[in-house]
């Protein structure tokens, strides 16, 4: 029987024992580090062993170590300067067609967001650099000077990451780290200019990328930003033109990021965006497939679980799939809290697998539950309990899929 292998993508749920610490460092107010670090390692044992007990065969860390999955990074490279900002008139989501579309839905969102940012102390960090607020300060990430990585913290994640595994009986284990498109909410005043940047970025990250690597875990590069740049830009009157020119160079940049790395030990995540709304305005997977496909992985992790994107699984039928890549589409969302019947898990995933073929398809996520380290998007049972959908889900596809062959 052809095993249909199951995952996600990466950001979980944080438990209580780290997220007090969270709080601080995302308010950028004192904390024990030696005492975080003593919560985080256990912390991660127990995700990869809950992970393993629910059928899951690759697995990662959730996360546990981190504020967000973007910003992390700043915290790990020299030249990045952090400057408050006041959050007044600063949107939490990101601008695109959907907020003009639904501007009650996000006025509303925002409202919230600033009652949140109110609240306490004034510095808001996280997975924004600021929400609507009518007081309250955020934060502005800023690179002043040459950047240069320090592997302290992603030596403790793979440490972390590899104790745990070592305790399991799992396929694989992967990190998730974010690539240059998506290092977003950072500003440059010091490079020429914004490819020399780009670039500068792209070589603190490939330390990062190869240190994973090497460590014999998975590496998962996540790009959310470049799929939903598209329709940022063409809000504020931009082509596709000047989205391929600005994306191609970020696609270069991780490919650069990359080299050396053997493409089947990288993962490749792209969604449109994990908030809560409409989506009704989100650009096509299909018109940055292309972009998606030249990045050097041997996987790529898209949305395909919720109703904005689920019926996009048909563009496979003519976008040419090498034929060393996997599909791992997205069966479960974090955008609802129904959780998802593993019969409609099953069929996701086999009418995929009738196009490339199932030994090229894993069972994934659309995204995170947890897209920073205090923000949920569902709650934690229903996190558990999706991802138990998804097991049960991809055995059933499992076991009736050995009469299926890709289509010629």
């Amino acid at each position: 029987m052809t095993k249909i292998l199951t995952t996600h993508v990466g950001s979980l749920i944080r438990p209580d024992s780290v997220t007090p610490f969270l709080e601080a460092m995302d308010a950028r107010q004192p904390y024990d580090k030696a005492a975080f670090e003593a919560a985080v390692t256990p912390a991660v044992a127990d995700v990869v062993r809950r992970q393993a007990e629910i059928g899951l065969d690759i697995v990662d860390d959730g996360e546990f170590s981190k504020t967000s999955w973007i910003t992390y990074f700043y915290d790990r490279v020299s030249g990045i300067e952090e400057r408050h900002i006041e959050l007044q008139g600063k949107n939490e989501l990101p601008d695109t067609l959907d907020r003009e579309a639904f501007a009650e839905y996000y006025e509303g969102h925002d409202t919230v967001q600033a009652l949140e940012v109110g609240k306490g102390d004034a510095v808001h960090h996280g997975e924004h650099a600021g929400g609507t607020a009518s007081s309250g300060l955020g934060i502005q990430w800023v690179c002043t000077g040459p950047i240069s990585y320090d592997a302290t913290a992603v030596r403790r994640d793979i440490a972390n990451l590899k104790a745990g595994l070592a305790e399991v009986d799992v396929t694989d284990g992967f990190l998730p780290v974010v690539a240059p498109a998506s290092a977003y909410w950072l500003e440059n005043e010091h490079y020429e200019s914004d490819e020399a940047f780009i670039w500068a970025l792209a070589d603190a990250l490939r330390e990062e990328y190869r240190l994973i690597v090497d460590a014999g875990l998975m590496l998962q590069v996540d790009d959310a930003v470049i799929w939903h740049e598209l329709g940022t830009r063409r809000l504020k009157g931009g082509t596709t033109e000047d989205f391929l020119r600005w994306a191609k160079v970020r696609v270069e940049a991780t490919n650069h990021a990359l080299a050396g790395i053997p493409p089947e030990r990288v993962r490749y995540h792209v969604c449109c965006g994990s908030w809560h709304g409409a989506h009704t305005t989100d650009p096509s997977l299909e018109e940055v497939i292309d972009l998606v496909l030249e990045v050097n992985a041997g996987a790529y992790l898209f949305e395909q679980g919720n109703p904005a994107h689920e019926h996009e699984w048909t563009m496979w039928r003519e976008v040419a799939l090498p034929d060393d890549k996997i599909l791992v589409p997205g069966v479960i969302t974090h955008h609802t809290h129904v959780v998802e019947h593993p019969q409609l898990i099953a069929q996701r995933l086999l009418r995929l697998a009738e196009i490339v073929g199932p030994e090229r398809v894993q069972a994934g996520a659309d995204c995170g539950f947890a897209q920073s380290g205090l923000t949920r998007r569902v709650p934690e049972w229903t996190q558990w309990a999706k991802l138990e959908a998804l097991v049960e889900g991809a055995r059933i596809a499992s076991e009736r899929v050995s009469g299926v062959r890709a289509v010629a």
